[in-house]
């Protein structure tokens, strides 16, 4: 009797839940459409799946890191945000949730995701932007690849370095304190090798986006960039350095938007984004780092590397060391 009774229990909550799995379909469906603003760049596989598996149009807009906060403020006050969904470093949706621009929403998608990932009723985790050192192996003997990060600082990368603007582009300025809070033994230290990183004189870009282009075309030997380029720039001669030391990086998270004009195309998008499908287009065709169990990126060795989410900085963190990144680097 009491197996009976556990075997209807779990029938009643499976189809419990396929009726509002399917009742939340017929309203995203009727409402059409799901916009997304992200920072992410290459997901267009997924809006694409998204669009064919659920009838409801998926619709992406990039927004770089630098202007993300800025212009989802100035278009939500105006009355005017058309995001039903976004996606972010997770310090730029903290900034978005302090306004008051998130909604709650715990989505049944991330319920095999750690425990860790779901932040709160308002962000879930899926992924790490996770960062190294790409160069051009056609151009850099493997006998010269960095060992360590403070080997950025040898001679022979003089004017040979592209990085996202550390003045201003949130992601790189965590991975910069990442390094100090996880690498370097002493401030002292750290500062040293972020002179040093300086005095190589890098070329700087708005956001990771911009990264690889010149190593890729060998302008540059060696980028502060993301792993995930080997995937979407192939067959550009592009690689990683292994380093002895782990790969930091800022959480990704999503979320729906409080005054979402298509509010159950919103959920219906941040499941359909979190589901194992959707994992395995980020980490397989578009070279992300995710947080769904056991999904890895196929480029050589990730699988075996430590990835480690770098703690949150605060707007104000962001500020105060964007402005001392600024001077040290000589940012005009």
């Amino acid at each position: 009797m009491k197996k009976l009774l556990v075997a209807f229990l779990v029938l009643f909550a499976a189809a419990h839940a396929h009726a509002a799995d399917q009742a939340l379909l017929d309203k995203a469906r009727a409402e059409g459409r799901a916009a997304f603003y992200a920072n992410i760049t290459a997901v267009e596989p997924i809006i694409k799946a998204f669009t064919a598996d659920t009838g409801v149009k998926g619709e992406y807009t990039r927004i770089t890191s630098p202007k993300f906060v800025a212009t989802t403020i100035t278009e939500f006050e105006a009355g005017k945000l058309l995001a039903d969904v976004v996606q972010a470093p997770l310090p730029v949706l903290e900034l978005l949730k302090e306004r008051g621009i998130l909604a709650r929403y715990r989505s049944p998608a991330a319920t095999g995701y750690p425990e860790w990932t779901k932040k709160d009723d308002y962000m879930q985790l899926f992924g790490i932007e996770y960062m190294a050192l790409i160069y051009n192996k056609e151009r850099v003997k493997t006998a010269d690849l960095p060992k360590r990060y403070q080997d950025l600082t040898h001679p022979r990368w003089k004017n040979q370095i592209v990085m996202p603007n550390p003045a201003n582009h949130p992601s790189t300025i965590s991975w910069l304190i990442g390094l100090k809070e996880n690498v370097f033994k002493s401030e002292a230290e750290w500062m040293k090798f972020v002179r040093g990183l300086a005095a190589n004189q890098p070329m700087f870009v708005a956001s990771l986006g911009p990264t690889p282009a010149p190593v890729e075309s060998g302008e540059k030997l060696i980028a502060i960039s993301m792993p995930k380029y080997i995937i979407t720039k192939a067959p550009a001669p592009l690689d990683w350095a292994r380093l002895e030391q782990p790969l930091f990086g800022t959480p990704r998270a999503i979320a729906v938007t409080s005054k979402a004009p298509h509010p159950s195309a919103a959920r219906l998008f941040v499941d359909y984004w979190l589901s194992k499908k959707s994992m395995e287009i980020l980490a397989k065709d578009v070279g992300e780092y995710v947080l769904a169990p056991g999904i890895y990126p196929p480029i050589d060795g990730m699988d075996k590397a430590k990835v480690i989410s770098i703690r949150e900085l605060s707007d104000d963190e962001i500020q105060k060391w964007g402005a001392e990144f600024k001077k040290i680097f000589s940012v005009k």
